[in-house]
């Protein structure tokens, strides 16, 4: 005599087996969909790709810092004039950002210590994400790299204040990658520009490279020469 229960159990086996199929077909292509990815940023950068050591790299085209009107995370107004004759470090980030940029901000917390001595030196980090990233966001983001609010701007602003400032100044769009994570689709977001006191985009780097830190302060040191 059949156990009643034996085609309960063999359908509960065929719904697990199709579950764990679909779950790997998911997987699959979620994989494939970062290796293709990470594949097309390679094969057409934009601008000069990523190196494995803290070198200095050239504009891709001469690059001047564009007026604008942004604010600070503790709610000031920072304009271009108010960084006039500064060297400036600057940054890219979203503070939902779990990879790249902690990582960058990490070095630019070596920077901010490296020229604690040297007033005319400002970094910035400027959000690709204004949306969510108010300056309370920002506020707290910033406590947790020891930001110094005098020489550490964090700023965000009109969307298309920041995306003209950025994509002008400093980084290309790249407009063609649908795989991209980083809002504005901006290309090479893990870099640090180095700004000179004319507002000249002087340099990038590598902001992953362990040795970036003491790259940038060295390029500093150099064209104050």
């Amino acid at each position: 005599m059949s156990n009643p229960a034996e085609p309960r159990q063999r359908n509960d086996e065929r719904l697990i087996f199709g579950v764990a199929v679909i779950a790997a077909v998911i997987f699959g292509l979620g994989y494939l969909g970062l290796v293709l990815a990470l594949n097309h940023r390679e094969k057409a950068p934009l601008l000069p790709g990523p190196t494995d050591e803290a070198v200095p790299l050239t504009p891709d085209h001469a690059r001047q810092l564009v007026d604008f009107s942004l604010t600070d995370r503790t709610g000031r107004t920072v304009t271009r004039t108010d960084l006039a004759g500064n060297y400036l470090v600057v940054d890219f980030l979203f503070t939902s950002c779990s990879l790249t940029c902690p990582v960058v901000n990490h070095h630019m917390a070596e920077i901010q210590q490296l020229t604690t001595n040297q007033p005319d030196v400002k970094l910035l980090s400027l959000t690709v994400d204004p949306r969510d990233d108010t300056t309370a966001v920002l506020s707290s983001y910033g406590l947790k790299f020891g930001a110094d609010t005098n020489r550490w701007w964090l700023l965000t602003g009109d969307k298309s204040v920041l995306y003209h400032l950025i994509g002008t100044t400093f980084l290309n769009a790249d407009l063609d990658d649908p795989f991209t994570y980083m809002p504005g689709n901006f290309s090479h977001t893990e870099r640090i520009a180095l700004v000179d006191g004319h507002g000249n985009v002087r340099a990038y780097f590598d902001g992953l490279s362990e040795n970036v830190a003491g790259a940038v302060v060295d390029e500093i040191g150099r064209l104050r020469r």
